[in-house]
């Protein structure tokens, strides 16, 4: 049995959910989002939403714990949002915004420039003698991880020197140099 599966979503006060033809639709404070789902079901009952499979086969077990994960995404994306923070390690590497455009320096001979969906919120943060930060909001969880993805794959950070774009937090390998 899945253990992510079972475990019935809480809908909090201010949000709606409903399920029309294998498709959920979640409503709340920060927006609106839709999921199409297959092979499982989905009810929704007493302020939480329960999503049942048909059958012990391999593919509805895994189908049982990803739409679940995907509900509870959803309903924590339109109640809260969501908010991924990205540094630019390097000397030189400057990032700034106007509106939805992110203008990134990151050594190359031009500036990236980057548009934005218009469901993502941007801003940039350069205070003096620290890294650059990039701060990604929104209520699509989806979207948002994307979107860093993207921005990360600009300058990945390198193992020796750890200069490039990494996510706030994030732990890098780092590799000795040629004396070692």
């Amino acid at each position: 049995m899945s253990r992510i599966g079972k475990n019935p979503v809480a809908i909090p006060q201010g949000v709606t959910v409903d399920v029309k033809d294998n498709v959920i639709t979640v409503k709340g404070k920060l927006g609106e989002l839709s999921q199409e789902f297959s092979e499982v079901s989905v009810k929704v009952e007493d302020n939480q939403v329960i999503v049942e499979r048909p059958s012990e086969s391999k593919d509805h077990i895994a189908k049982h714990g990803l739409y679940r994960s995907l509900v509870n995404n959803m309903i924590e994306g339109v109640n809260n949002g969501w908010t991924k923070q990205l540094e630019l390690v390097g000397v030189g590497y400057r990032a700034s915004n106007q509106g939805q455009k992110l203008d990134l320096a990151l050594g190359f001979s031009h500036n990236i420039v980057l548009d934005i969906a218009p469901e993502v919120k941007v801003e940039t943060v350069s205070d003096k003698g620290k890294n650059p930060i990039v701060k990604l909001t929104s209520h699509d969880k989806q979207l948002v991880g994307q979107v860093a993805a993207k921005i990360r794959s600009f300058r990945k950070p390198e193992p020796y020197k750890g200069k490039g774009i990494k996510f706030v937090g994030e732990q890098l390998r780092r590799k000795a140099g040629k004396s070692a």
